[in-house]
């Protein structure tokens, strides 16, 4: 086999496997994109405006202490957040601009959602020590009738762990079913469609 044999093998290997996606293809992935899209723009508006209200709460507490502290949590929960956004944010922009040609593109994208509801999972367990941090200064700055034997604060902060880890877990993952989840495995049922 001389090289144009093996050149011209190979480029109806490369054709094959990936397959034009037709404009009205395109119509039926763009919808549910533009789903998440929105769904993206909503969650965002929404988490800054818990931020700004938890900002002002915190203002009001008293005594400086436990502004201090509060304020210093939620900074940090911020900054977390900030960290998950960036990359939600770059999984935005793909999906803003995406350039669905071929069925290896939208391959590629369906492969970024898919990393992204790991992030998503991620940011929602990464609460899970500011629970922690949240039910010290409770257990600091409540006025108990008698003080609490440090046999139930290990108690109470083990369980705190436990559920958290479990209610963040399951709420990461309805939350991200409810907004997200459907339309990937729409547009997964349309990759399969694209294959046959």
């Amino acid at each position: 086999m001389n090289i144009d044999e093996l050149k011209n093998a190979w480029n109806e290997d490369v054709s094959e496997e990936t397959p034009e996606i037709s404009i009205e293809q395109r119509n039926k992935i763009s919808l549910p994109l533009e789903k998440m899209r929105k769904n993206m723009r909503m969650e965002f508006w929404s988490i800054i405006a818990i931020f700004t209200f938890s900002f002002i709460v915190c203002a009001f507490c008293q005594p400086f202490k436990l502004q201090f502290y509060i304020t210093v949590l939620i900074a940090s929960m911020l900054m977390v957040t900030i960290f998950f956004f960036s990359k939600f944010f770059r999984l935005y922009n793909d999906i803003s601009n995406p350039m669905l040609k071929t069925y290896d593109s939208l391959k590629d994208l369906v492969m970024q959602v898919n990393l992204n509801k790991q992030y998503y999972l991620s940011y929602y367990l990464s609460f899970v020590p500011f629970i922690v941090c949240e039910m010290i200064i409770v257990i600091e700055f409540i006025p108990w009738p008698e003080p609490m034997s440090e046999i139930k604060i290990a108690v109470i902060l083990i369980s705190s762990v436990t559920v958290g880890l479990f209610v963040l877990f399951l709420a990461g993952k309805f939350w991200f079913h409810r907004y997200y989840g459907r339309y990937i495995v729409h547009i997964e049922d349309l990759m399969k469609e694209l294959k046959r």
